[in-house]
């Protein structure tokens, strides 16, 4: 019963990461993750500072986008 909890708790994970990056929301444990595993010797951004940083990155420019 456990083995079906941790495939249905991976699939929710993975439909919330989904989502979240359908509507242009940076998921943040993915960059934890990576940064953690190649780039160890650098520093993890608080999640704060990371959310700036991505919606900095996104809207930069000045007057927007459409596409």
């Amino acid at each position: 019963m456990a083995a079906d909890w941790t495939w249905l708790e991976r699939g929710w994970r993975r439909a919330v990461q989904t989502a979240r990056l359908m509507i242009g929301v940076p998921d943040y444990d993915t960059y934890v993750a990576h940064m953690r595993q190649h780039h160890p010797e650098r520093e993890v951004m608080s999640y704060a500072r990371f959310f700036d940083e991505r919606l900095q990155a996104r809207y930069r420019g000045g007057g927007g986008r459409c596409c």
